[in-house]
């Protein structure tokens, strides 16, 4: 009986300390494999026109709704008129409805969740199989991109495709070797695109 009640308490404490470990956010070895390095760069998503978002402000319900993001990347919330949100994460566009509404009701808890990613639109275009405008609700990178458009075909310059890009009015021309990237080698090459990039494969 002693025995018995021996190895229940040695479990009850095995329980409540992984238990704190789970409170304290600390990562078993199990949990750190598991964890998505892109998830991290989801968090600094900028947001864009026809992005929608869900604002909610806590303890009112008429302050709870979905919003688009206008084309002229502006938001329009109830109380503070029209907020900027393209170009920002949603985490900004938080903190500047926090400090508006800070006018109107003591220390307002506000949360915003982007629900659906409608700016991200990257094109491929020339020697691949499937051509294209692709709405994507994460960040892609050129390898993924060429994926989606189904890869290259047998008379594609591999090692002579280009990323355009316009910055501020400006052209920019990104070149990416793909027998390189294959390989293994100038791995740099595999950028992230931007939205409204431009993949040409000759």
């Amino acid at each position: 009986m002693k025995q018995r009640m021996r190895i229940a308490r040695l479990l009850g404490v095995s329980l409540l300390f992984c238990s704190l470990l789970e409170g304290c956010g600390w990562l078993v070895p199990s949990q750190m494999e598991a964890v998505d390095p892109k998830s991290f760069s989801e968090a600094a998503y900028l947001l864009g026109a026809e992005d929608v978002v869900k604002i909610s402000v806590w303890k009112d319900e008429h302050l709870t709704q979905e919003v688009i993001v206008r084309p002229d990347g502006m938001i329009s919330f109830p109380l503070v008129g029209d907020v900027p949100a393209a170009g920002r994460t949603v985490e900004e566009v938080r903190l500047e409805l926090v400090k508006r509404l800070g006018k109107f009701m003591p220390n307002p808890h506000v949360s915003v969740l982007a629900t659906k990613l409608h700016s991200y639109k990257i094109y491929v275009t020339g020697r691949v199989n499937k051509p294209g405008e692709f709405l994507v609700g994460h960040y892609t990178d050129v390898l993924q991109a060429l994926s989606l458009a189904g890869g290259l075909t047998p008379f594609a310059a591999e090692n002579d495709i280009k990323v355009m890009r316009r910055e501020k009015g400006e052209q920019k021309v990104y070149r990416f070797r793909y027998g390189d990237v294959r390989n293994g080698t100038a791995l740099e090459q595999n950028i992230l695109l931007q939205r409204g990039d431009v993949v040409v494969v000759p």
